[in-house]
């Protein structure tokens, strides 16, 4: 075989491994995809919820002095990043890195090792980081809440702001950066926290019932922020999961579909030299026949 012919055979053959590869790859990000989709739609019901119950609290007590309710001056911004462990997702990666790039006089939280390599490599303060499976259970992201809640108390940052894929639909996951901490009225955060994810108007504030709490209102309202806190927290990771996954999915579909294309060109420049090879060794044995 020509050398020409075996080069275009060996490059068929490593098209199509790639593609069988990027295939397998396809096929494991779409249910990863569906499960995460499933997981942080059924999270935003809840943070609607915890959003009504929140505005309830609010309208029948009253606003309460609480410090993470308290604005104060912003030297330093805190900023949960949150990225994938993994690449091969499309700009999904990229649009975060650089989102995260324009952001001056902050202190970085992450999830994820591309956020966590990227500000590495870029000199940026990094306080701590934090993984987190592809299930996102709330066990998981609780420990990086804690810890924002706790430097935002402790006046190491002074705002509390979540960086992250926000997802729309499987074709479009969008770069989101959405301040948490200070807030200054819990109704205000519940009602900006349930516009940012689409979800209907909570109508809690307009029950008339009389109510009790116990053990207090003071003592119930002190919990609350920071329990809104880590729901959001873990609802931007369930966002950021699905925006992965379906990012991923949609790239390796685009790649898959990329390598048939380039498998079936290059057939067709394998088959056009190998007919040209046969005709020229055609034409080589009918001059060789007529000179004798």
């Amino acid at each position: 075989m020509p050398k020409g012919l075996r080069e275009i055979r060996n490059r068929i053959k490593s098209v199509r491994s790639t593609g069988q590869i990027t295939r397998a790859m396809q096929l494991v990000a779409s249910s990863k995809m569906k499960r995460a989709q499933d997981a942080a739609k059924a999270s935003r019901d809840y943070a609607e919820l915890i959003g009504e119950i929140l505005d309830t609290a609010a309208a029948k007590v009253g606003e309460q002095t609480h410090p993470l309710l308290t604005p104060r001056p912003v030297r330093v911004r805190g900023i949960l990043l949150i990225t994938p462990d993994k690449g091969m997702c499309g700009a999904l990666n990229s649009n975060l890195i650089r989102a995260a790039s324009e952001i001056r006089d902050a202190a970085f939280v992450t999830v994820g090792r591309k956020g966590r390599q990227a500000l590495a490599r870029t000199g940026r303060d990094l306080l701590a980081d934090f993984t987190v499976s592809d299930r996102a259970n709330f066990s998981e992201v609780r420990p990086a809440a804690e810890y924002l809640l706790k430097a935002f108390l402790d006046g190491k940052v002074d705002t509390v702001e979540v960086l992250y894929a926000h997802f729309k639909n499987t074709l479009v996951q969008a770069p989101r950066l959405q301040r948490l901490l200070p807030a200054e009225a819990l109704a205000k955060q519940a009602r900006e926290f349930r516009d940012r994810l689409g979800l209907p108007a909570g109508r809690a504030v307009e029950d008339s019932r009389d109510m009790i709490f116990e053990p207090s209102p003071a003592e119930i309202l002190a919990e609350l922020p920071a329990l809104f806190f880590k729901q959001a927290a873990h609802q931007a990771v369930l966002e950021s999961k699905a925006s992965e996954h379906s990012a991923r999915m949609v790239a390796m579909k685009a790649a898959t579909d990329n390598s048939k294309k380039i498998a079936a060109a290059l057939s067709l420049e394998y088959n056009k030299a190998r007919q040209a090879a046969i005709t020229q060794e055609i034409l080589e044995l009918t001059a060789g026949a007529s000179s004798q």
